[in-house]
């Protein structure tokens, strides 16, 4: 008798977390199904309502505020690619440089730094180590820089966490900063909040020596 497809929950619990936490990633490092959007808004006649919202299987991050991996997983009767274009699409929305899929029987790597896919077994997922170092090499970042980087943000207890397109403003930012780039330009839509980036941004040069920009200016 032909055993049953396993759904995808049962593929998600029974093969790909433990694949992920094998390879070395805690939990806290594991964000699963996280909604990154609130949906496109739909106007119909005098009503409005929310479209369908993103939502990822994995977001890894190699450090607090610094997603670096995007896993998408399908069930038993989809291929192993049948999800890396979404894994891509979301990676290409949330500046993340690493997409996967996998439907249990491996992974599919689609690195978004150089273009390149790779097939992975189960046993073949990258180290947190591994990607950073990947990505950190692409990037030519160096140690000093390095640390830079993955300083935490400031906010007080009471603030509320930067929605992906700040996180991405202000790890760009950070990133130039950390290279010794002196002259930014932070170019942001009007609405989104861009006193929250400039926050953060202004909290994490105070805490960085020899890498204070001489002039910063928030023009709304």
């Amino acid at each position: 008798m032909d055993m049953p497809k396993l759904t995808e929950e049962d593929v998600k619990n029974r093969i790909i977390t433990p694949a992920i936490e094998n390879a070395g990633w805690s939990k806290n490092q594991m964000w699963m199904e996280k909604f990154f959007t609130d949906g496109k808004v739909i106007i119909k006649g005098k009503t409005a309502k929310r479209g369908t919202r993103k939502k990822a299987d994995y977001l890894l991050h190699h450090h607090n505020n610094f997603p670096i991996a995007i896993v998408e997983a399908k069930d038993g009767d989809h291929t192993i690619e049948d999800g890396i274009q979404q894994a891509i699409d979301y990676a290409k929305i949330l500046d993340i440089p690493f997409a996967y899929s996998s439907n249990g029987e491996g992974f599919i790597e689609h690195d978004m730094l150089t273009g390149k896919e790779t097939n992975l077994s189960m046993d073949d997922f990258p180290t947190q180590e591994e990607l950073w170092s990947r990505y950190t090499k692409f990037k030519c970042i160096d140690e000093t820089a390095q640390e830079i980087i993955k300083q935490p943000y400031y906010f007080a207890d009471n603030s509320k966490t930067p929605r992906y397109y700040q996180r991405i403003a202000i790890n760009r930012t950070v990133e130039v900063v950390a290279n010794n780039q002196r002259r930014i330009m932070v170019v942001m839509a009007t609405g989104e909040r861009v006193i929250i980036v400039m926050g953060a941004i202004n909290a994490l040069k105070s805490r960085i020596s020899g890498t204070l920009i001489k002039y910063n200016s928030c023009i709304a």
